[in-house]
């Protein structure tokens, strides 16, 4: 007789029990627990160094692999990039608003005394601009800054998309060399960076101890605001910014919608993310009668952009932290953040857990201390779920947009596939 095998513990398990874990024991040391805090900046290490290459890659793979008609691609541009301003708008305000930073550093007494952001005091467009061009092709990857790499990425990405169209044309097919090189170097790069994945369970446990040995429960409570705000945040964007597009613009009725995004949205909950979500997001979509070319431009290649829900989590996030250490950020310095916001979650869209790993970027990008970052993970878990379901919705919503605009043959079209890079 067959022994029944035990069910698989998942990565939100074994982070609550990291949790559970690392409470307890910080709570049985006390201060001496604070050592075990090294075991969060190992896997903040990790993740750094491999951020660069990913973003690289990923960027890369887009351009190669994306071939999108002008007009509807401007369109559909245009669309998330709208929803994507507002959602980092929503972001910022609550954090100026509530504040949860300031709640945390209370809770856990961070640095007290509010100072300016050191390296940018006062904005000045110029300069940051002269500052996001690198001086060679190696520095960017050398000092780990995203912001050159993605800018000298786009350029050398949209070069061999041009390479490859002539090449086409000429009916070559030297480029094929380039595009799986490019695409095998992708995915051993997120190989990667999925198995540093795993180590962040051991990441939460050395800093709960960390912080429970040093504050006791008022850990929990301090991150309660962190959450809170950023909950509260995704649902203005879903329940509101969402539904006068679906409503006054799309004009299409609303419990229509929601029961087509009744299963997707149960799915992104349940698989956290909206990459594994997608051939649920187009079936319901079919479903819907949303013609096939708008549901695959927007699920399968909008998606890189249509990322609402790590753009909000994101800009909040920062100005939280920032909040933390006590550095003051001035509206200026906000709009940075919310530009490197944008840049990192179209940059390492479709990786897993691309919110927590493109803030780190974002942290490291405006020259943010990262000591309460490994705090954050602990509750990312539950975060990136909904996260995962605002990114989804979003992806539905600029469907129906686009379907709405640029009305197509029906569902049941023959059209030509789609080949694009995965948001999630």
């Amino acid at each position: 007789m067959k022994r029944p095998r035990l069910p698989r513990i998942g990565q939100a398990g074994r982070i609550l029990i990291a949790m559970v874990l690392g409470a307890a024991l910080g709570s049985l040391l006390g201060p001496q627990a604070e050592v075990l805090k090294t075991l969060g900046s190992v896997v903040i290490d990790l993740i750094k160094a491999l951020a660069g290459p990913l973003v690289f890659f990923a960027v890369l793979d887009a351009f190669l692999r994306t071939d999108v008609k002008a007009r509807s691609g401007g369109l559909m541009v245009a669309i998330s990039l709208s929803n994507a301003t507002i959602a980092m708008i929503i972001g910022l305000t609550l954090s100026n608003v509530l504040q949860p930073g300031v709640f945390l550093r209370a809770v856990l007494g961070g640095e007290g005394a509010t100072r300016p952001l050191p390296l940018v005091e006062k904005l000045d467009f110029v300069k940051q601009l002269k500052s996001f061009v690198p001086t060679n092709v190696l520095q960017p990857f050398l000092e780990n800054s995203i912001l050159h790499i993605v800018i000298m990425t786009v350029l050398a990405g949209a070069a061999l998309r041009v390479v490859k169209n002539h090449q086409v044309r000429q009916g070559e097919t030297a480029y094929r060399a380039v595009e799986d090189l490019v695409t095998t170097c992708y995915k051993a790069v997120e190989l990667m960076l999925s198995w540093v994945i795993l180590l962040v369970p051991l990441a939460v446990f050395g800093v709960i101890a960390s912080v429970f040995g040093e504050h006791g429960l008022n850990a929990v409570k301090g991150l309660s605001a962190y959450v809170g705000v950023a909950v509260l945040g995704l649902a203005l964007q879903i329940g509101i910014v969402y539904q006068i597009w679906i409503k006054f613009v799309a004009r299409r009725p609303l419990v229509w919608f929601w029961k087509g995004a009744r299963d997707p949205i149960a799915y992104a909950v349940g698989a956290s993310s909206s990459l594994a979500t997608m051939p649920v997001t187009l079936a319901s979509l079919d479903a819907m009668k949303v013609s096939p070319q708008s549901a695959r431009l927007s699920a399968c290649i909008g998606t890189n952009l249509n990322n609402d829900g790590i753009m909000l989590y994101e800009a909040m996030a920062v100005l939280c932290v920032a909040q933390y250490h006590g550095i003051h950020m001035g509206l200026g310095q906000q709009a940075l953040t919310a530009a490197a916001c944008l840049i990192a979650g179209i940059g390492i869209a479709g990786v897993p857990d691309a919110g927590l790993i493109s803030l780190l970027v974002v942290l490291t990008t405006v020259g943010l201390p990262l000591e309460v970052y490994p705090l954050l993970l602990s509750v990312d878990w539950f975060l990136s779920r909904c996260r995962a379901m605002t990114n989804v919705i979003s992806d539905m919503l600029v469907a129906v947009l686009l379907d709405h605009f640029h009305p197509n043959p029906g569902p049941h079209a023959m059209v030509p596939e789609l080949d694009g890079s995965h948001g999630s």
